[in-house]
């Protein structure tokens, strides 16, 4: 009978840090992330998907300012867009989104804790 191995956290980073496709990719997804906007607008997705009017009076940028910054978003492969009707609603564009999204802000609120203190 054969024995199965599984592939343990840290190999499997190594074998992603092998792949410098992966690397641009994962750095392209972080640099997304660094912009004040791009992060309102992926946690308000982390809640519901909305329209570019309902990001942009959540985010107070003009409309402009919102559909480059979901271009981007899009672009990255972070958001996705369907058709209702006249309106374009966006969505993260899976959980993987909502994950990065809930442990970058759980690692903030931690740091924000201890310095407050």
């Amino acid at each position: 009978m054969r024995e199965e191995h599984t592939i343990e956290p840290n190999e499997l980073i190594e074998s992603y840090l092998a792949n410098e496709d992966i690397v641009y990719e994962a750095t392209q997804i972080f640099d997304a992330l660094s912009d004040y906007t791009r992060f309102q607008i992926l946690s308000a997705l982390c809640v519901s998907s909305r329209s570019v009017s309902e990001l942009k009076d959540i985010c107070h940028v003009t409309q402009s300012a919102i559909s480059h910054q979901l271009r981007l978003l899009r672009d990255r492969g972070l958001v996705f867009a369907r058709r209702e009707g006249q309106r374009v609603i966006y969505s993260l564009a899976d959980e993987h989104v909502v994950t990065l999204m809930r442990v970058g802000l759980e690692h903030a609120a931690e740091t924000v804790s201890v310095e407050g203190e």
